[in-house]
């Protein structure tokens, strides 16, 4: 079955959701936590990306009623899984388009 332009499933091609896949494989991180890893990442867009990828289901948000507040991160089953995805591209850029 082929894909039309409009019904591509994912947005992995935009600039910060694979950063973000990786900022999370490891489990449950902060938002202070993943932007550290992203030091050229404005907040304002880092918030934009996880709110995507929660409203799309590949990241789950959990707010903690604690003072200070506190907001956790988690990669969803599909999100897991696009993070499969993720290194299979990642394996074939590295045996098709890095020339050693």
């Amino acid at each position: 079955m082929k894909c039309e332009h409009g019904e591509l499933p994912y947005r992995i091609g935009d600039k910060w959701t694979a950063h973000v896949l990786r900022g999370l494989h490891g489990g449950r991180r902060r938002f202070t936590e993943l932007r550290a890893e992203m030091p050229v990442v404005t907040a304002k867009v880092l918030t934009e990306t996880l709110r995507a990828m929660e409203r799309e289901g590949t990241v789950t948000r959990t707010e903690y009623d604690e003072n200070p507040p506190r907001v956790e991160y988690e990669l969803t089953e599909q999100g897991r899984k696009l993070l499969g995805l993720l290194d299979l591209c990642c394996e074939w850029a590295r045996e098709n388009l890095v020339k050693t």
